[in-house]
């Protein structure tokens, strides 16, 4: 919005700025953390008065957990209202991958809002049906896809290989559609522990701004070897935008958590990360650069296998960090140290811009 209004006037004197995605991002991320902390406490007060009881707390859980019970759910919201604030003022509405990218975080927080305004309603932690918002999502994912690849076409670049090129054709539709869906559940896997998911989710959004930023730039992508796609920097703001709408969230939702994020905010912040990713044609990098997600996710894939086939569990708890928790870790111990394998990883999916 303040692009389009600078740009009609000619972008004189301090408005000059606004050309450069360098200071819009920084001026997203500020935005986003100052509109978070500001509506926070009302936010989390109005949360805990219509909802009374909170989030429903599962028995068959870690007890420690059952201590949590009364905490209000849907703190997504808050992370939703300041990152598009910050994303509308600060980001170049002309631009398709903007709107991709609005699309499908808008359209997942939806999806989670509805499954969290359900498990409250009904004082449940299954929500709405699982096939039904697998295909409402994947539904959006396609819309998405569809704005993105018309521009930047379907080619699957290899990550620590430079000019190695897997030509998909129509497959690649299928493949982005379940990236982002498959991430996006990825991410609301592992909200479920306070602080669990938001800062990985920061760590990974650091990570994917420099890389969308070096793909939307022709010298920078030319020299590192990299799929160049005009116009893809300027999601960089996006990620800018999430950072500090999480940061923000992150005060708040520090243990012990005022507020828990629900469905509605991790599908959300996870589909924008995987839409960034398709964006900068950096998919393959992304499930590096998020690793802990998709780990978390595998060992609740692997643990309902097992236990259908079997009749036994491989891990003590579904998904993984409850089985650390089940082993005697605490649930402070835990966090952090997924916080430590998530900067690791984000690291060396940023190594791979430099080994091709």
């Amino acid at each position: 919005m303040l692009y389009w209004l600078a740009e009609w006037l000619g972008f004189p004197g301090v408005l000059n700025l606004i050309r450069y995605l360098s200071f819009r991002s920084g001026a997203a991320v500020a935005t986003a953390l100052i509109i978070g902390l500001w509506i926070g406490p009302r936010f989390i007060l109005m949360l805990r008065m219509r909802q009374g009881k909170g989030q429903p707390i599962r028995e068959d859980g870690p007890q420690s957990h059952l201590a949590k019970k009364g905490t209000p759910t849907m703190g997504g919201l808050m992370i939703l209202i300041s990152l598009m604030i910050s994303a509308l003022l600060w980001m170049d509405l002309s631009n398709r991958f903007v709107w991709a990218c609005i699309f499908v975080t808008g359209g997942f927080a939806a999806v989670g809002f509805l499954d969290d305004l359900d498990k409250v309603t009904k004082a449940s932690h299954r929500g709405i049906p699982g096939r039904v918002r697998l295909l409402i999502e994947f539904l959006i994912a396609g819309v998405a896809v569809f704005l993105i690849v018309s521009r930047t076409g379907t080619d699957l670049y290899l990550p620590f290989f430079s000019g190695i090129v897997l030509e998909l054709g129509p497959l690649y539709y299928v493949f982005a559609m379940v990236l982002i869906v498959g991430f996006g559940n990825a991410v609301n896997l592992t909200d479920g522990l306070d602080g669990l998911a938001t800062f990985p989710v920061i760590i990974a959004s650091m990570a994917m701004l420099i890389i969308v930023y070096l793909s939307g730039n022709a010298k920078f992508a030319e020299y590192l070897g990299i799929p160049h796609v005009a116009g893809a920097g300027e999601l960089a703001i996006f990620a800018a935008a999430i950072i500090g709408a999480c940061l923000a969230f992150l005060w708040f939702n520090a243990p012990p958590a005022a507020v828990f994020m629900g469905d509605t905010g991790s599908l959300a912040l996870g589909g924008a990360l995987a839409t960034i990713a398709v964006t900068a044609q950096h998919e393959l990098v992304l499930v590096l650069i998020g690793g802990l997600f998709v780990v978390e996710a595998l060992s609740v894939i692997i643990q309902v296998f097992w236990y259908k086939r079997t009749g036994k569990r491989v891990f003590r708890m579904a998904p993984i960090h409850h089985h650390f928790e089940q082993l005697g870790w605490p649930e402070s111990t835990v966090v952090i140290r997924f916080w430590i394998v998530s900067i690791v990883l984000a690291l060396a999916g940023l190594a791979t811009l430099k080994l091709r």
